[in-house]
């Protein structure tokens, strides 16, 4: 019976053997179980589908566990044995708007870090574990601030805008969304037809160069789409980016910097100063040919320009900084002042010296009168038998001669010559007569009867009451002329 039992046992043990070689084979045969195909994943393999094994939630966090175990995120990767190489890009979501007064500009950017962590190696299926942002204070990461920054925000709604990524190799790439209000420096003396190159610089903190050493990436820095840029004055012309080493006190740090070339827009500022100050000096041309005796019109007119360029001045510079060179609007504003002002003076001189010569001719009128009248006085009682006798060549004398007047009283007495007290005959178009003795010693002679004399040589002779024709040339040529040397110099040179 012993024997009977050791080959029944011999037998139900092949049996059992043989049973598990054909299931074996028919699983072989037929594929995989349902349950074993839970357990595998499609993955592509160079353009060829094949399973591999699916990991699971728990197999992550065996991972993160094993790398954090013992993990020093106090200190950086590789310390005391070569500095840390982080390679930096920056994605630039928007710039906008940019502030004249304060000197800054905003910018919104995606700022990309990666740098190898050897202490965060792992062998997996998984070649890359992407994490969010509670994994980022429980690794080291760089010490990067902006260093022009006046102002920086990250975005928290709805959750910090941080990612993490984690290569097997140890690779680890740290991106966050910034926005940043950054200095910019603006030199104003072309406003407004001025360009500026806006920088945005970072740096270590802390580490310098022998512990951190910042590259940039293959495609270091790369813009979005710029139609919804709210740069408004500003045109986006392009971008450069350069690295630098800084010496300072605590060591010698790697700066790395972006220029943003920007230039301004000149349509707000053409519309809004250029053409009211340009039409506000061709209104105060309207003075000249407006008759000089209509005193109120003219000054109200040149009063009203002036006053408008002081106001258009101000205005112009609400929108610049407080600085202490001259721009070129201030050049254009402050000559289109000089043209208004120069208007009002040339009315105001012109009626100085005309209204001098209405009065000095009233007094000569009168002075004559009071002789003419004593000379009626005393030699009335004769006059009936006197003739008067005029002792000129000519029978009918031309009105710019001075005439000369003899009377005789008798036959056989002496003539009494009345010269002084003829009067002088001026003609209309005269701003001033000339007077004995005067020493016109100027270049301009503005006294229109001097007509012989040495002192005319290599003189100008100026006709005071022709001013306001001169004025309709002069002021005309001379702002064209001016804007014609200002806008190429400011647009080409």
């Amino acid at each position: 019976p012993t024997q009977q039992n050791l080959w029944s046992n011999t037998l139900s043990v092949s049996l059992y053997h043989t049973i598990l070689f054909l299931l074996s084979l028919s699983s072989a045969a037929f594929g995989p179980s349902k349950q074993e195909e839970e357990d595998y994943e499609d993955v592509p393999i160079n353009k060829t589908w094949v399973l591999s094994p699916k990991v699971y939630e728990s197999d992550v966090t065996l991972i993160l566990n094993k790398l954090l175990q013992g993990y020093d995120n106090k200190l950086r990767p590789d310390i005391g044995v070569r500095p840390t190489v982080i390679e930096t890009a920056v994605y630039v979501n928007s710039i906008g708007p940019v502030d004249p007064i304060n000197m800054e500009y905003t910018i919104d950017i995606f700022f990309a870090q990666t740098w190898y962590d050897s202490r965060l190696k792992f062998n997996s299926s998984m070649k890359l574990l992407m994490l969010n942002s509670n994994m980022v204070g429980k690794i080291w990461i760089p010490d990067t601030f902006f260093r022009n920054s006046r102002k920086s925000d990250a975005h928290w709604i709805t959750t910090p805008n941080r990612l993490l990524r984690l290569w097997s190799n140890g690779r680890v790439m740290y991106t966050l969304r910034l926005t940043i209000n950054a200095e910019c420096y603006l030199k104003l003396h072309n406003f407004p037809m001025d360009e500026h190159s806006c920088p945005l610089e970072f740096s270590s903190y802390g580490y310098p160069k022998n512990e951190i050493m910042y590259r940039w990436q293959r495609r270091s820095v790369e813009v979005a789409d710029q139609r919804y840029w709210r740069l408004y004055q500003f045109a986006f012309v392009g971008l450069r980016n350069t690295s630098e080493v800084a010496h300072t006190q605590s060591g010698e740090y790697v700066i790395m910097t972006i220029f943003f070339d920007l230039s301004r827009r000149m349509g707000y500022f053409t519309i809004q100063t250029y053409i009211p100050c340009s039409m506000i000096v061709v209104l105060s041309w309207v003075s000249f040919w407006i008759n000089k005796d209509a005193v109120p019109a003219r000054t109200s007119l040149g009063i009203t320009t002036v006053l408008t360029m002081t106001t258009l001045s101000t205005i112009s510079r609400k929108s610049l900084p407080k600085v202490s060179y001259v721009t070129a609007m201030d050049l254009f504003v402050s000559v289109c002042f000089i043209f208004t002002f120069a208007a009002l003076m040339e009315y105001g001189t012109l009626h100085y010296f005309t209204s001098n010569r209405q009065t000095k001719k009233a007094k000569t009128n009168n002075n004559t009168q009071v002789p003419n009248a004593l000379h009626h006085l005393a030699f009335e009682p004769i006059q009936s038998n006197t003739t008067l006798t005029t002792l000129s060549p000519h029978p009918h004398p031309r009105p710019q001669q001075k005439t000369s007047s003899m009377v005789n009283i008798r036959p056989g007495t002496s003539l009494l010559q009345m010269n002084n007290i003829v009067p002088y005959h001026e003609e209309d178009d005269y701003a001033y007569e000339c007077l004995d003795g005067k020493d016109c010693a100027s270049f301009f002679c503005c006294f229109d009867d001097c007509r012989s004399g040495a002192w005319r040589e290599n003189r100008m002779h100026v006709r005071v009451s022709k001013i306001d024709s001169y004025s309709r040339i002069f002021f005309p040529t001379a702002f064209g002329l001016f804007n014609l040397v200002y806008w190429i110099g400011y647009l080409y040179l």
